[in-house]
C-alpha cells in the first residue's frame, strides 16, 4: 500500500469513528462543541503519532508475550505529556475535556494502530499512519461536534448560524443527542458508501467492526483465507 493511501484511508475508508466504530466513548462524551472536538482530536493525534513512532522503532525488541503492556506504557507516557501541557497552557479546554484526556491511554484507536500497524511496519509508514488516522479521528469528532452544536445552540464556535428565530434543540447537547447524531451520521455514511459501491459495480459490505472476531487485538486473519477460515490467535 502506498503512503498516500496509508495517509488518506483514515479520512473515509477506515475512518475510526464512522467506519471502524472505535473510540466511541470520548466521541459521544466530548462532542458537545467543535472546540472540544478539535482539542480531543489533536491530543489523540499527538499520542498516535508519537506512540506509533516509538513502537515502530522498538518493534524488533519488544517480546510478543508482553507487547500489549509495553504498548500501553509507551502510550501512557505520551498521554501524560499531553495532560500536563494542556493543564498548563489550555486550562479551560483541559477542564472541559476532563477525565477523557487520561483515558486516551485505553482508546482503542491508539492501541489498535500500535498493534495492527506500528508493530509491523517501518518508521515513516507508521508516522504517516498515525497522522492520517489521528486527523481522520479529529475530522469525525468535528463533524459530529458541529452537528450537535449547531442544532443544540444554533451557533458554531460562538457565531450564530441559524439566526435569532431558531429554537435550539437542547437534547442535541445532552447525552441522548450524541447517540442520535452519531446514528444519523453513520446511516448517512453507509448510504453514501453503498451508492458508491453500486456505481462502481461492487458488492457493498457494511462495516463489521462490532463483531468481536474482526478485532485485530484478538485475532489475526490470514488475508488469503476465505471468510471465516484460517483464523489464528495473535
Amino acid at each position: 500500500m502506498s503512503r498516500a493511501n496509508t495517509f488518506t484511508r483514515g479520512f473515509w475508508k477506515e475512518n475510526p469513528i464512522f467506519r471502524l466504530l472505535l473510540g466511541l466513548c470520548p466521541t459521544l462524551a466530548v462532542t458537545t462543541s467543535v472546540e472540544n472536538s478539535i482539542g480531543m482530536g489533536l491530543a489523540t493525534t499527538f499520542v498516535l503519532v508519537c506512540s506509533n513512532t516509538i513502537i515502530s522503532l522498538l518493534r524488533n525488541f519488544i517480546p510478543k508475550k508482553v507487547r500489549i503492556p509495553a504498548f500501553i506504557v509507551v502510550i501512557a507516557s505520551f498521554v501524560t505529556i499531553v495532560d500536563l501541557v494542556m493543564h498548563g497552557y489550555f486550562f479551560a479546554l483541559h477542564k472541559s475535556l476532563g477525565l477523557f484526556i487520561p483515558l486516551i491511554v485505553v482508546n482503542c484507536i491508539v492501541l489498535g494502530r500500535a498493534e495492527a500497524f506500528a508493530s509491523r511496519n517501518k518508521l515513516i509508514d507508521s508516522i504517516v499512519d498515525g497522522v492520517g488516522m489521528g486527523l481522520g479521528f479529529t475530522l469525525g469528532l468535528m463533524v459530529l461536534g458541529a452537528v450537535r452544536e449547531i442544532l443544540g445552540s444554533g451557533e458554531l464556535l460562538g457565531f450564530p448560524i441559524l439566526g435569532s428565530g431558531y429554537t435550539p434543540i437542547l437534547v442535541m447537547i445532552l447525552p441522548p443527542g450524541a447517540f442520535l447524531a452519531l446514528g444519523a451520521l453513520l446511516a448517512g455514511m453507509n448510504a453514501l458508501e453503498e451508492k458508491r459501491a453500486i456505481r462502481a459495480g461492487e458488492e457493498y459490505v457494511p462495516p463489521r467492526s462490532l463483531e468481536c472476531g474482526s478485532c485485530v487485538l484478538c485475532h489475526i486473519v490470514d488475508p488469503n483465507a476465505a471468510p471465516g477460515e484460517k483464523i489464528t490467535q495473535a
